[in-house]
């Protein structure tokens, strides 16, 4: 068993580095996922009874399959959430609909576009999620910057923005998300006590990564004018309240009815493909096919829908044979009582790998307590919703907001590392302490 479980962490960790090296072979991320994925999945039936002693014979195989759909189920409302709101983001861009955003935040600096970028980001992902924020913002910034050099850079910010926006947020991340449905944090204990933290981790990089910007624009490669809409003002502005409002509703939605957020997102789709379809009712059938959503469907980024497939199913591995339980119960060991230094490592693990299982796995060991730092609102709750957000930024593949930016900007994960990850683990520990303050001496 135990070797069994080195091959499958091996194969996790070669096919970890392949994709951080992608710049290097030259191989698609999405490609070397899959085969980790595949992989993984094989050896655990090279004999899987030393996972799942309880069964055996054809009952075993039957329970890796129900156990593979249950993972698949998850990962797919994941992904059907990543491609409605993709297509909404797509549809309400093609069509003008951040047209008036885009002018809000249009400067001829760079350091002020920056900042307002920052801001915008930051809550705007406690609204919507980090995801679809991203999405939404870089569909923004595209239209604000054009030198590809100079947007990487608003790109980074974006991700960073993103994270540490959803993580003082009980619906900004899928985190914070599974922490107050599971009730050991709550609403108003996340954003009096998180967000100060959450502000600061993201000021600390935005303060750092504006001296690698100087000037102003250039009229000749910035704020570009947008393609000109066939749709008038008003509908331009309906169909984007449709597709950020509706993004907006999705909370809401799976509030009210208790079905998964994606089922929200399919109906956001159907909504405004509707609207767009009757806007373009009465206009030329030619002048208006490259905008339909029929064609837009067409240019959504496969390969990160893909990768992202392949990483939460090969994760998913890593889950299934205890690897992940035991790292926690090792941390749990090692640094007892100690959660400022047990949640940081598991920010800085969240970053490498995804921070779902690994929260998951942390609600599975620590059992609520009635009080001290595992109550409701405790310090270590508190804490593992900031680091497990927040640590995700370290790497571009560290969290969900930064696979999407990396598919959208083809940003690589070597310049990333280079450039930004000591940047963003500066905020996070900056954020940490930050909290530390707050605890010690202002809010106990």
């Amino acid at each position: 068993m135990a070797t069994l479980t080195v091959l499958i962490v091996t194969v996790f960790i070669i096919g970890y580095l392949c994709i951080a090296l992608e710049s290097v072979t030259k191989i698609n991320k999405a490609a070397i996922a899959l085969l980790m994925c595949v992989f993984c999945w094989t050896l655990l039936m090279l004999n899987p009874g030393s996972y799942y002693p309880d069964f055996a014979g054809d009952g075993i195989m039957h329970h890796i399959s129900e156990v593979i759909e249950h993972h698949l189920g998850d990962a797919g409302g994941t992904l059907f959430f990543l491609m409605g709101a993709m297509t909404i983001v797509e549809i309400v861009d093609t069509n003008g609909g951040f047209n008036f955003v885009r002018d809000a935040l249009k400067t001829s600096s760079k350091r002020k576009l920056m900042w307002r970028v920052a801001f915008m980001t930051f809550f705007l992902s406690a609204i919507l999620d980090n995801l679809t924020t991203s999405i939404v913002m870089i569909m923004v910034l595209r239209k604000l910057v054009q030198k590809r050099e100079e947007r990487l850079i608003y790109a980074a910010l974006i991700v960073i923005s993103a994270n540490s926006g959803g993580a003082f947020s009980p619906i900004g991340d899928v985190t914070t998300i599974m922490l107050w449905i599971k009730g050991v944090i709550t609403t108003q204990g996340v954003l009096t006590e998180i967000f100060v933290p959450s502000l600061v981790s993201m000021l600390v990089p935005a303060f750092i990564l504006q001296y690698q910007l100087h000037g102003k624009f250039d009229k000749s490669q910035n704020l570009a004018k947008a393609e000109v809409s066939q749709f008038t003002k008003t509908q331009r502005r309906i169909i984007f309240w449709l597709g950020v409002g509706g993004l907006c509703f999705v909370p809401i939605f799976k509030t009210i009815t208790h079905l998964p957020p994606f089922m929200g997102i399919l109906l956001v789709l159907g909504v405004l493909w509707t609207v767009t379809e009757i806007f373009y009712h009465n206009t030329s059938e030619d002048d208006t096919m490259a905008k339909r959503v029929s064609k837009i469907l067409t240019k959504i980024d496969l390969s990160t829908i893909l990768f992202f497939l392949g990483i939460l199913m090969a994760v998913a591995v890593l889950q299934e044979i205890g690897v992940l339980a035991a790292l926690g119960d090792s941390l749990n060991n090692a640094f007892s009582g100690n959660y400022y230094v047990i949640n940081g490592i598991i920010g800085v693990l969240s970053s490498v790998v995804d921070n779902v299982p690994l929260v998951a796995g942390c609600m599975g060991m620590y059992p609520v307590a009635p009080e001290g730092a595992m109550a409701i609102d405790g310090i270590f709750w508190q804490l593992l919703a900031y680091c497990a957000g927040v640590g995700g930024s370290m790497l571009i593949i560290g969290s969900a907001a930064g696979v999407v930016v990396m598919g959208l900007e083809k940003i690589t994960f070597g310049w990333y590392m280079k450039k930004i990850t000591w940047i963003a683990f500066v905020g996070y520990l900056a954020g940490i302490l930050c909290y530390w303050f707050m605890d010690s001496f202002i809010l106990r």
